[in-house]
């Protein structure tokens, strides 16, 4: 790794792998080198954060954005193509639209990914970091950003899809949820192959 040619840090994270409705997300979050991250205090995962306490750290990291001292870029992959591609073909395409879209060059960035996310080949300065975004605070203001984005896109869709209430379960599977697919049957944001393995239900 050349060191002295690195300019930016890029912390990727994804949200959603799970639920059995709405679509993923990936975010790649971009920040200069010298960015004073430390001035956030001590960041955890986003899913353990309080709501309030994840939209707080949202909002100013959008501020920094407009200011153009950070960038990011959160790309989605509907239900649809997750049930057609398969979810780590989906995740995979986010992940690479939403490297795209920041325009830095490969060789001038550290590619910082949590889990057991990969960017691609030409990005040889990349690192997966198990339980990365505890770790990194790239990859967990990778990991905030795309859980408020997605969260706030359930919203929307909670309102076209009212019978399902995905703006308090997010699209998991909780009871409520279940109940609810089994006395309404599915929407178009479900995803059959999650549904189907876990319930066990018909189309």
């Amino acid at each position: 790794m050349t060191k002295n040619n690195i300019k930016y840090i890029i912390g990727i994270d994804e949200v959603g792998r799970g639920p059995l409705a709405g679509p993923v997300a990936v975010c790649a979050f971009k920040m200069p080198v010298n960015f004073f991250a430390k001035t956030f205090g001590k960041i955890k995962d986003s899913k353990k954060l309080i709501p309030e306490k994840r939209e707080e750290i949202f909002k100013k990291l959008k501020k920094l954005k407009t200011e153009k001292i950070v960038d990011y870029f959160v790309c989605y992959e509907s239900a649809k193509r997750i049930d057609s591609l398969g979810l780590s073909k989906a995740i995979k395409n986010c992940l690479e639209k939403s490297l795209k879209k920041l325009r830095v060059k490969p060789e001038e960035c550290l590619v910082l990914l949590d889990g057991g996310l990969k960017a691609p080949k030409e990005y040889k300065n990349q690192k997966t970091i198990i339980k990365g975004d505890e770790k990194e605070k790239a990859i967990a203001f990778a990991s905030i950003v795309a859980k408020v984005s997605r969260d706030a896109l359930m919203r929307k869709l909670a309102k076209k899809y009212p019978k399902y209430s995905f703006e308090i379960h997010k699209g998991y599977g909780t009871k409520k949820h279940r109940e609810a697919i089994i006395k309404n049957g599915f929407c178009v944001e479900h995803r059959r192959c999650f549904c189907k393995n876990i319930l066990f239900l018909d189309e």
